[in-house]
């Protein structure tokens, strides 16, 4: 199991870190999103066929870059 937390300097309200809990938890070895919008930061929890770059890919995708 691996963990991170990721500054997403888009961020500007809940509904943009249910987004990304969404998109994430539907990727294979996501078991945990938590996200904190007034921090602008989401932390993730994953595990193989997961990985830290398949998590970054995504979110660049769906407009959320991480810093």
């Amino acid at each position: 199991m691996e963990k991170i937390t990721f500054s997403i300097p888009k961020i500007s309200c809940g509904h943009c870190v249910m987004t990304i809990k969404r998109e994430l938890s539907e990727l294979e070895g996501v078991f945990k999103v938590e996200g904190d919008p007034a921090r602008k930061e989401i932390t993730v929890e994953w595990k193989d066929p997961a990985s830290l770059n398949k998590i970054k890919e995504l979110l660049k995708e769906i407009n959320y870059p991480p810093a």
